[in-house]
């Protein structure tokens, strides 16, 4: 996994999500990431996994709820991204975010760690963002 902590951007899978994000702005990469987690029926992969949760804190951001730790160089991006559907898009990262905490490999990775309570916490306040 890299680099890695308990916030969502505390990893290199992140942190080359928010690049190309910041590279091409639009909702379609979004999607993307949010989709691969969100529609896998089985495992997901920690790559992933770690994509889909910046991809569903972007969302929060560009709805108003960014998480303390949003890259404030980030902010603007997210504001000014031009969503066709919001009630889609948020529920899709909703999804996203709660396959992640059911089963995949950051969530295993995470059981063997001493801050998976820390990591279970950011996905909850991730979740009640995206209401």
């Amino acid at each position: 996994m890299g680099t890695s902590g308990f916030r969502n951007f505390d990893n290199d899978d992140a942190a080359d999500f928010l690049a190309d994000f910041a590279d091409d702005p639009n909702e379609v990469v979004l999607l993307e990431a949010l989709i691969t987690a969100a529609e896998e029926e089985g495992y997901v992969e920690a790559d992933v996994a770690a994509q889909a949760l910046a991809a569903a804190e972007i969302v929060a951001a560009w709805q108003g709820q960014p998480s303390a730790d949003f890259p404030d160089d980030m902010l603007e991006l997210a504001d000014e991204l031009d969503v066709s559907d919001e009630d889609e898009l948020t529920e899709l990262a909703r999804r996203a975010v709660e396959a992640v905490l059911k089963r995949s490999e950051l969530l295993d990775l995470w059981q063997d760690s001493k801050e998976l309570p820390q990591w279970q916490q950011t996905q909850q306040d991730l979740l009640k963002r995206l209401e």
